[in-house]
């Protein structure tokens, strides 16, 4: 009986084993076969975790997509647009750290040989590069009609290159390039097969002179504040946003005698470079408010954002370009504030790094803003001389005694001549507890604004103070966590966190 068992338990394991190893031999089949149809996933292939879109996207513009023979369906011209773009990226990923990883993805045999030599090269002489592309505009020549290779001009093709021989920056140069380009669809990819530099032609495209001298008079009277609704600072447009409560704080303000608030915007909770809609409409919504209550609003485009390094350029241009195009003819909008205290990042960044982002960045809302004024905001009136060519106007916060105000306006208003300049923050704290050992006060408050508005009419600066309210909460990535440091900035305001006015309010109030 036993041995019956055995040899009934035997053929099982065996037809078993045999079902269970054809079907693997078929699945394998079935697998390879489906990849030869369809071609590995691109991004596994550059062996990225995130889509394209959200690691490297210049702007590009098809200018002319007419062909004599097959038509661009719209599926291939984005594939090419892709892979192009991908090509662009891992191309710059090279150079950068001298590894041929990724180019054989998007590049041809022959093409392919050519960037190995310049990385060898580069190897050699111990130089590496960190590069982007910022702008392409392409008109199509040819798409063969099997639909297996393209052919056509990228046209003032924007790059900027630093070049590094170890770890010394050597050269930064920004250059406008134009090419001819070959794509052949290989095996699921387009891949480049030629990408030639040709003579860039004459830009025939008209420019728009820009017209900023209206708010600029607008600017010289601004006499206004930073805001932030009470109960949600540092999070104007978050889960909490209520445009009754925002409407209540502008009537607020507009019984002050002010006309213009300060918001600022976090690339992160704006959804970085795809911009989300939801927080646009909140945006526009603020500006109706503001309107409203006749009040001007100077938009901070980047609070809480460090990472100024070229790679990530073309993400916070996507991220701007939203932003500015959806609310520049806004009736309420004043002017555009890049980056809100940029030199705290010098030197964890690099004083070159910050620098070459914000003097881009203005360029870049030049382009797609021909009305409103740029300024940065800079941390003290020594910084405020960086870039203080570029921008156009001039924006300071001062946070020392008020009795050195008036000497580091005037030697930053001697250095910076026929350019407005704006205190932009500036304030004191009221609070009172063991952390500032007992030296604040409501009173003390009050003198300090009677000092400093007494500075700013004599000299007629135009100013934001802040700010509205005392906060309850303050989160820990504003002021860290010590508690000698975050005490401080809950108590700023000119009205309590109840709302009541403390002795400051009545030194801001403009006297009717």
């Amino acid at each position: 009986m036993a041995i019956q068992l055995n040899k009934t338990l035997y053929r099982t394991v065996l037809i078993v084993t045999f079902l269970a190893i054809n079907g693997l031999i078929l699945y394998g089949i079935g697998a390879a076969w489906a990849f030869m149809n369809t071609g590995a996933d691109k991004t596994s292939m550059l062996h990225l975790e995130v889509p394209m879109e959200d690691v490297y996207k210049p702007h590009l513009e098809w200018s002319n997509l007419d062909n004599p023979g097959r038509p661009m369906e719209e599926q291939a011209l984005g594939e090419i647009t892709n892979d192009y773009m991908n090509a662009w990226h891992v191309r710059n990923i090279a150079f950068k750290k001298n590894d041929r990883y990724g180019i054989e993805d998007f590049y041809t045999d022959s093409a392919r040989a050519r960037l190995y030599d310049n990385i060898d090269l580069n190897k050699k002489n111990n130089h590496w590069y960190k590069r982007t592309t910022l702008n392409h505009k392409s008109a199509l020549d040819f798409y063969t009609a099997d639909g297996t290779m393209v052919v056509f001009k990228d046209y003032n093709v924007e790059e900027y290159q630093e070049t590094y021989e170890g770890e010394t920056l050597i050269l930064k140069e920004k250059d406008t390039t134009s090419y001819q380009v070959m794509m052949l669809l290989e095996d699921g990819f387009w891949r480049i097969r030629h990408l030639k530099e040709i003579p860039t032609p004459a830009d025939t495209v008209e420019v728009i002179e820009r017209n900023i001298a209206p708010k600029l008079e607008k600017i010289k009277n601004q006499k206004g504040i930073n805001y932030y609704p009470k109960d949600s600072p540092w999070d104007t447009f978050g889960k909490r946003f209520n445009d009754t409560i925002i409407d209540q704080d502008f009537q607020i303000i507009q019984d002050m005698g002010l006309n213009t608030i300060r918001v600022f915007i976090q690339y992160e909770d704006f959804g970085k470079n795809r911009v989300d809609a939801k927080k646009l409409a909140l945006l526009n919504k603020l500006l109706d408010k503001a309107q409203d209550h006749k009040l001007d609003v100077l938009i901070t485009l980047f609070d809480f954002y460090g990472d100024y390094d070229i790679s990530n350029w073309t993400l916070t241009h996507r991220h701007a370009e939203a932003i500015v195009n959806s609310v520049k003819d806004h009736p309420a909008l004043l002017g555009w504030d890049i980056k809100n205290e940029p030199d705290l990042d010098f030197d964890s960044r690099g004083e070159n790094t910050v620098i070459q982002w914000l003097n881009q960045m203005i360029l870049e809302i030049r382009k797609w803003d021909k009305k409103n004024p740029i300024t940065i905001g800079w941390s003290t009136p020594e910084a405020a001389l960086n870039l203080s060519k570029e921008v156009d106007f001039i924006s300071f916060h001062y946070y020392k005694k008020p009795q050195y105000f008036i000497e580091s306006y005037k030697i930053l208003k001697y250095l910076t001549p026929n350019k407005p300049i704006v205190l932009q923050e500036y304030g004191d704290s009221s609070y009172d507890g063991m952390w500032s050992l007992f030296s604040g006060s409501n009173e003390k408050q009050a003198a300090y604004y009677k000092e400093m508005q007494g500075y700013l009419k004599k000299e007629d600066i135009p100013y934001l103070f802040w700010t509205l309210y005392d906060f309850e909460k303050v989160p820990s990535s504003v002021a860290g966590s010590l508690p000698w440091k975050t005490k401080k900035q809950h108590f700023f305001g000119c009205l309590d966190s109840l709302g009541n006015k403390k002795p400051s309010y009545f030194e801001l109030a403009i006297k009717k």
